[in-house]
């Protein structure tokens, strides 16, 4: 729900900032060009700084009030993003993003991405890590099946099938804000085990909305995606998958390895659009890392987050 402006300075530094010039509320980044090292405003040539927010030049008067700045955000370049951090309260960062190694070498290089608007609560989406009872029924059937999920178990596509071992765990502190899925595949066709298709991923989620999945391949070798998770609205999120593969392996391998799990990514997409979000599930035993995950989940929330009633009959809500 907020309007962010984001801008590189001429030494190199990208700062974000809150998208409205404080003067008469023209919007920074529609029109605004860099000056130096601040952004400026293209109604009437208000410079902020990326830094501090701090006006430092009004072209036709002779004095800056101390007060005239503009809203500046946490942000940090990390792993080929911007990001920015959001608490409701404005409290300050309380865990830094880790950088991945490879792609800071350049070991591992940018081979594509996706992008998809989901209509469903933040929490959710990440809570399907947790909830590993879904990988066999809903990513069993073979990825050659698509994502409708009307055809996904179609006979005949039946010789294959994907095998799913996973579990879920939170981390210990100081990284009590991180928890990992580790992961392992098998394919089989016609009940036999194809071992080119081994493959073991580790998913660490960081924060509510950042997920690292890093992938093994016995000959296909290593790397990443990277998924984010931005919330435009209460019930709306933006979700990328960014792929990152070494780059002696040829792209079609990582391009291949980002549309299986795009394909598969659909297929959740289908039941988080029509789902309703129960703060009450009638779990079995089975299914106790979902409780797990929620308790683990919920230090993202603060008194003053907003949280959206339950749906009750009727219009009220």
């Amino acid at each position: 729900g907020e309007q962010l402006a984001a801008f590189r300075t001429q030494d190199g530094q990208a700062y974000v900032v809150d998208a409205y010039c404080p003067h008469l509320g023209a919007n920074l980044a529609a029109g605004g060009r860099v000056v130096g090292n601040c952004i400026e405003c293209p109604f009437h040539g208000w410079q902020f700084q990326g830094e501090d927010g701090k006006c430092t030049r009004i072209p036709y008067a002779e004095k800056v009030p101390d007060f005239a700045r503009v809203r500046t955000w946490h942000s940090c370049e990390v792993n080929g993003m911007l990001l920015v951090w959001y608490h409701c309260e404005g409290v300050g960062p309380t865990w830094a993003v880790p950088e991945q190694r490879e792609i800071a070498t350049k070991e591992w290089v940018f081979r594509g991405q996706t992008e998809h608007l989901v209509d469903v609560h933040i929490q959710e989406i990440p809570e399907n890590a947790a909830d590993t009872a879904h990988l066999a029924f809903l990513h069993g059937p073979a990825i050659l099946g698509g994502s409708d999920l009307r055809y996904t178990r179609s006979k005949l596509w039946d010789f294959m099938k994907h095998v799913w071992k996973a579990e879920w765990q939170p981390e210990p502190e100081p990284n009590e804000h991180c928890s990992r899925l580790l992961i392992q595949h098998t394919t089989t066709i016609f009940k036999k085990h194809v071992s080119l298709m081994d493959l073991t991923v580790s998913a660490r989620q960081v924060g509510p909305g950042l997920v690292f999945l890093v992938f093994e391949h016995a000959f296909l070798g290593h790397g990443i995606i990277l998924q984010t998770v931005t919330p435009l609205e209460p019930l709306l999120q933006n979700v990328v998958h960014k792929i990152y593969y070494q780059k002696n392996v040829p792209a079609i391998i990582p391009k291949f390895i980002l549309r299986a799990e795009c394909i598969q990514f659909e297929r959740d997409i289908t039941i988080w659009n029509n789902k309703q979000y129960l703060p009450k599930p009638l779990l079995v035993k089975e299914d106790s890392s979902i409780q797990k995950y929620r308790r683990w989940y919920a230090q993202f929330y603060s008194k003053k987050s907003v949280r959206l009633p339950v749906q009750k009959e009727g219009l009220d809500w």
